[in-house]
């Protein structure tokens, strides 16, 4: 994974590309100029910028961006800590934001984050067995066959396709499905694996369980 660090200054800078260089490969610059440049002529998977640059503003920066259509993950570094400023960011196409000073653990954790999202992106495909998820259209398919699966059933299955066999706890598929209702309970992943199991019947899949762990997926004989 390669990533463009747009910083002015130097201290922070070196810092960042330091951290970040552990996992990644990084090139830094220090101004929006040489920043669009490197944006133009690289394949980065990811931008980390600073708005306050020397020679430009760092918003015209990802405008710039985004109106060249690179569709790379931004992440925005600022000391503005106002709300228009962030506002603006993200509906200029920022995928994330941090106000200066922040701490470098949350910043890793926030790059491997937007990192995850490309590198799923360019895998969209989950295949296991017989079965397939398209990530991008959110459908799973056996042969020629669409599986009819609710919301949170969908959301299961993937969580169980992308741990490719490891076990997963009720509490770890609960958080997979709580984007769609708040109050679902642990109780309530029963029922959806439940179903989800009987859909999977001539699938090649199946869906065990180790009592008083969770769940995992397996391929049939």
């Amino acid at each position: 994974m390669r990533i463009l660090l747009v910083e002015d200054n130097p201290k922070l800078g070196a810092g960042l590309k330091k951290l970040l260089n552990a996992s990644y490969a990084v090139d830094h610059v220090m101004t929006g100029e040489d920043g669009l440049a490197a944006a133009a002529s690289q394949p980065f998977d990811l931008i980390v910028l600073d708005l306050s640059l020397p020679d430009m503003d760092g918003l015209s920066v990802l405008k710039k961006i985004r109106g060249d259509r690179l569709t790379m993950p931004v992440l925005i570094l600022t000391a503005r800590d106002e709300l228009d400023d962030r506002i603006a960011g993200l509906d200029l196409g920022a995928d994330d934001y941090m106000t200066k000073p922040f701490e470098f653990s949350e910043l890793e954790a926030r790059v491997r984050a937007l990192l995850r999202r490309v590198s799923m992106e360019k895998t969209s495909l989950l295949q296991m067995g017989p079965l397939v998820f398209d990530l991008r259209n959110n459908q799973v398919t056996s042969g020629e066959d669409l599986l009819d699966l609710s919301a949170r059933e969908t959301m299961v299955l993937r969580a169980l396709m992308m741990a490719n066999g490891r076990l997963l706890s009720k509490s770890q598929l609960l958080d997979s499905i709580t984007r769609f209702d708040d109050d679902v309970s642990e109780n309530a992943v029963e029922q959806y694996v439940s179903r989800l199991r009987r859909k999977l019947v001539g699938h090649g899949l199946s869906i065990n369980a180790a009592r008083g762990l969770g769940y995992h997926l397996s391929e049939t004989a």
